[in-house]
């Protein structure tokens, strides 16, 4: 039986400094064979005064950390996040729903821009604050029911960089991209049924990266609608 509250986070500011990538364990050395995962990466793809504008109003924001009680003990997620969206677009993952909240206004126009330059419609977006390289993510995959059938989830990074990988559910095989700040990655249809993705630790990483997924959500879906 799980229960779950929140923590508020306050944190560093977050700046586009950039540090270089260590290794990313003997357990998630990336490989460079086949097959080859769904996705699209574009370097440097957020124009550096938009990215100043998105990291000025980011943080503000009011991150919160879910806390998760399991036989008693308490374990707060290795990160802080928080969700904005359109009405009707609740997200729930691990037992916990998240109620959006209201498009903050550069946030929005980065939205436009995905939905005018890739004809990507999205509705919600999930940000996760890494505070430094002790803040991770497990493997995992976003297929969560609420996200609309084969589309798009778009991850846009500011902040520190830091190491994405990706594993395949089938044949094991790892891949692995460096996230700097104002990159994208488009991950296409097939990606969240056959790969997993983590974010590791980085212990010589000592800045925050904040880190924005921009999802298509069944509106009502958990309105019965």
């Amino acid at each position: 039986m799980k229960q779950l509250g929140f923590e508020l986070v306050n944190s560093q500011p977050v700046s586009c400094t950039t540090q270089g990538a260590d290794d990313i364990g003997e357990n998630q050395t990336a490989e460079a064979s086949l097959p080859v995962a769904p996705i699209t990466y574009l370097a440097n793809f957020l124009p550096l005064p938009l990215q100043t504008s998105l990291l000025q109003e980011a943080n503000s924001y009011q991150f919160e950390k879910p806390i998760v009680t399991i036989f008693g003990k308490q374990h707060p997620i290795p990160r802080s996040q928080i969700w904005f969206g359109d009405s009707g677009c609740e997200y729930q993952y691990s037992s916990l729903m998240i109620k959006p909240q209201p498009w903050p206004p550069v946030l929005l126009k980065v939205r436009q821009i995905l939905e005018s330059q890739f004809n990507i419609m999205t509705n919600g977006v999930l940000v996760n604050r890494y505070e430094n390289g002790q803040d991770c993510m497990g493997w995992h995959s976003d297929n969560e029911p609420e996200i609309a059938a084969n589309s798009d989830i778009v991850s846009l990074t500011l902040g520190a960089s830091r190491t994405f990988v990706m594993r395949h559910m089938q044949t094991r095989h790892k891949h692995a991209i460096e996230l700097s700040c104002g990159d994208l990655l488009i991950m296409h249809a097939g990606m969240q049924d056959e790969w997993q993705h983590a974010i590791p630790k980085r212990l010589k990483v000592n800045e925050p990266r904040i880190n924005f997924t921009f999802r298509q959500m069944i509106v009502g879906f958990h309105q019965g609608g």
